[in-house]
């Protein structure tokens, strides 16, 4: 029997003392995850998949962060330190979840703990998408004003602009979180996907959603496109500027070097980003939502510090400096 006839068949959570006026409704405490697939032999091959890149997740990002901290200390290095961090924190909101899924018949999660997960989804994520936005502007001044460059991006000026950014997607999720929260679920409390995201969970509520969805289709679009149009039209000025001021061979390597790392980096996170969140339908999550998802949820982060390792040398020289350490430790 599988995960969906076990659902359709058990669990439906109810809170006790419901008011009068609902006497013919019940109130949704726990909801439960449907999971990628309800194949038994394939969550075992998707458990060990997902585990890998998870802990590669884990070992990437975590040198990264160590590299940044003890080894680069430009403004660059600063801001990609927090990338790091962020791929960390961001993997780890739904993919130990999602493992929990594979070796369980049925997944169940609170209604609170829907609620923190839907809201530090969004948090990482809009603060990830705001981040690279800044890293755009970092690139910009350090190849179109070098000499500059230490005075314009100063400690101070980077601390208050990570700052800004992390508070901002706070403040953004935390919106989301209280408006969904807010919402009435009473049945059924089957979330057809592998974490609490705002899309299923609203097809699930009673009330009107229509302010919720607005908010999601404006506010949402606002904090994506924002970062997107800086980024947008930082690079056009830096492909402006290299094309009429950069004459030597070294100077134009060094700057695709650096800007092509970037890039990549914000192409896997915005492709999938605009195909799941820049629709206004709120339909059922279907699987290739779910796999739009997996991306940048669980396999971007994985290959960001493959992307920053490979194609920068100073990183690569700082993880050799380590690694000739340890082996000599």
């Amino acid at each position: 029997m599988t995960k969906k006839h076990i659902t359709l068949k058990m669990f439906l959570f109810v809170k006790k003392n419901v008011p009068a006026a609902m006497t013919n409704q019940t109130e949704i405490t726990h909801f439960i995850l449907m999971g990628l697939t309800d194949c038994q032999e394939l969550q075992s091959i998707l458990f060990v998949l997902f585990l890998t890149l998870y802990l590669a997740t884990l070992l990437g990002n975590g040198t990264i962060l160590f590299i940044a901290d003890s080894q680069l200390h430009s403004p660059m290095y600063f801001f990609l330190g927090h990338l790091s961090c962020l791929d960390i924190f961001y993997s780890t909101v739904t993919v130990p979840k999602m493992l929990d899924g594979f070796l369980s018949n049925l997944q169940t999660i609170s209604f609170s703990g829907c609620m923190t997960q839907l809201h530090f989804f969004h948090f990482l994520g809009s603060t990830e998408v705001l981040l690279l936005g800044i890293m755009a502007c970092d690139r910009c001044v350090a190849i179109c004003n070098p000499l500059r460059y230490t005075i314009i991006m100063q400690k101070k000026v980077c601390l208050l602009l990570a700052t800004a950014t992390w508070s901002t997607g706070f403040f953004h999720a935390l919106m989301h979180a209280i408006m969904t929260a807010n919402l009435s679920f009473c049945g059924p409390n089957h979330i057809d996907h592998f974490f609490c995201d705002i899309k299923p969970l609203l097809k699930l509520a009673c009330g009107n959603t229509q302010l919720n969805i607005m908010l999601l289709n404006i506010v949402t679009s606002c904090i994506a496109m924002s970062p997107f149009i800086i980024i947008l039209f930082s690079y056009i000025y830096i492909i402006i500027f290299i094309l009429f001021k950069v004459q030597s061979k070294n100077g134009l390597q060094k700057a695709f070097s650096t800007c092509g790392s970037h890039l990549m980096v914000v192409a896997m996170l915005y492709v999938p980003v605009f195909l799941n969140y820049m629709f206004p339908s709120v339909g059922e999550a279907t699987k290739k939502e779910m796999v739009i998802t997996l991306v940048y949820s669980a396999i971007t982060p994985v290959l960001n510090p493959l992307i920053y390792t490979l194609r920068n040398q100073e990183v690569k020289i700082a993880l050799q400096k380590i690694l000739k350490i340890l082996t000599f430790h």
